[in-house]
Formats: structure tokens, C-alpha cells, sequence
């Protein structure tokens, strides 16, 4: 029993590291590692900035959606997000899933 625990813990382990890694594939992807990166800022912020920022708003992932999609200003300083019409909606979920979880 021990090592079916221990087997199943490896193997959910490694699941949830694909799963962080297709995520940054998709921004990878998706051009959003143009202008972010996970830990420094570049053009726009740092994802665990982004992550830090929103931590335990409830509408979050929402508001994040909407400004992958359709671009931002002001939240960050003077340069503007633009939108990424390369992105769909169920994209840009996961891709804020994925945001939100940095750290």
C-alpha cells in the first residue's frame, strides 16, 4: 500500500508539472513571453507579480481573461497591453489559471 501512496504521488507530481509546463509552452506560443516573463519584469510583468497582485480577488481570473484578449493600460505603468486576437477565450482561461499560480 505504501508504494502505491508513494506511486501515486510521483505520478500526480509529474501530471501537474506537464500540465505547468504546457501552460508556458502555450505562452510561449501565444507570444506572451515577448513582453512577460515568470519571475522578472521585461516589457509588461512578471507573472508571479501578476499572481502577488491578484491573489484572493474573486473575480481575478475574469478581469485577467479580458485583458489577455483584449489588451490593457494603466495597471501596470505607461505601456499599454495589447490585445492578442491570436488568443481564444478558453486560452487565455488557462493561461490566467496558469498566471495565477506563479510564484
Amino acid at each position: 500500500m505504501k508504494r502505491f501512496v508513494m506511486g501515486a504521488m510521483v505520478l500526480a507530481s509529474a501530471l501537474a508539472s506537464n500540465a505547468a509546463l504546457a501552460n508556458a509552452d502555450l505562452a510561449k506560443a501565444k507570444n506572451c513571453m515577448a513582453c512577460h516573463a515568470v519571475a522578472n519584469k521585461l516589457v509588461g510583468p512578471a507573472y508571479k507579480d501578476v499572481a502577488a497582485k491578484y491573489a484572493g480577488q474573486k473575480d481575478a481570473e475574469g478581469k485577467l481573461v479580458t485583458k489577455v484578449m483584449k489588451g490593457g493600460s494603466g495597471v501596470w505603468g505607461a505601456i499599454p497591453m495589447p490585445a492578442n486576437p491570436q488568443v481564444s477565450e478558453a486560452e487565455a482561461r488557462t493561461l490566467v489559471k496558469w498566471i495565477l499560480t506563479q510564484k
